[in-house]
């Protein structure tokens, strides 16, 4: 069985992506002694980003039943014969350096920013479970879980350039879809709703913001380009271009590309 692949509306150049990221490692290994080890070890002395995310997730997650040496191998291995992971994770960094005014180049996801190590820990994870490895993706989710607060199930079908800004406490169930370029802030839940099996998590159309501390439940559909304000829940379908908030959440006004701007205030004219 296949990976998922959202991924259509991407056309970031991986190679580019690596060059920048290469460029910042080497100004900051030059005038930050204390991180020169690191970057060298991540960054500088890889030959690929996928080599570099292998390094970095391996630093992150070893532990004593998966140690480093075991550990890097097995991702340098997806990451390097898996363009599509590696290019998925090349355009959710970029993703972040155009969104978070806090991000000042793509190379600070990888080396600083846990969503993004959260998200590119379930690309993985989601690749080893329609591989048919499905206890070792299982293994990957709990370790990000564990690590990052970060628990999105590697059954779920996740789009390319995503911003987890801040990313703690962010829960995405087994049978979730979410678009591309997507943001989602912290606390947020993408969750079912009783024992109701089948698809039973919701729809992040593309272009979506969801506020921190959201709860968006059962298999509701967010429609493209829609917002949900802070602390929301949802519990209905939500129109595309719509700004939505309160508990339970009501139509509040209009949204234009709040994934983009992440404009978290309600815009004028009520629909």
């Amino acid at each position: 069985m296949k990976p998922h692949n959202l991924c259509k509306s991407t056309n970031v150049s991986t190679e580019e992506v690596w060059l920048q990221v290469r460029d910042h490692a080497q100004e900051i290994a030059d005038s930050e002694p204390q991180l020169t080890a690191l970057l060298y070890d991540v960054v500088l002395n890889r030959a690929s980003l996928g080599e570099a995310l292998a390094a970095r997730l391996s630093r992150k997650l070893s532990r004593e039943e998966m140690n480093r040496e075991e550990l890097t191998p097995l991702l340098a291995d997806i990451f390097v014969n898996q363009p599509r992971v590696t290019q998925s994770a090349a355009a959710d960094m970029m993703a972040i350096f155009e969104r978070d005014a806090a991000c000042k180049s793509p190379l600070e996801p990888m080396i600083f920013f846990k969503g993004f190590m959260a998200i590119t820990t379930y690309r993985i994870a989601h690749h080893l479970w329609h591989n048919d490895r499905k206890p070792l993706a299982l293994y990957f989710q709990s370790i990000c879980s564990e690590v990052f607060g970060v628990d999105i199930h590697p059954a779920a079908k996740i789009g390319c350039g995503l911003l987890l800004d801040h990313a703690t406490g962010v829960v995405i169930g087994e049978t979730a879809i979410v678009e591309d370029n997507v943001s989602i802030l912290h606390e947020v839940t993408l969750g079912g709703t009783g024992k109701i099996s089948g698809n039973r998590h919701p729809v992040v159309r593309s272009g979506v913001m969801i506020g921190a501390g959201s709860k968006i439940l059962g298999r509701v559909e967010i429609g493209r380009c829609a917002k949900v304000g802070a602390g929301s829940v949802v519990l209905t379908d939500v129109p595309e271009h719509v700004t939505v908030a309160g508990v339970p959440a009501k139509i509040r006004g209009k949204a234009n590309t709040p994934a983009l701007d992440m404009n978290q205030c309600f815009e004028s004219g009520l629909i």
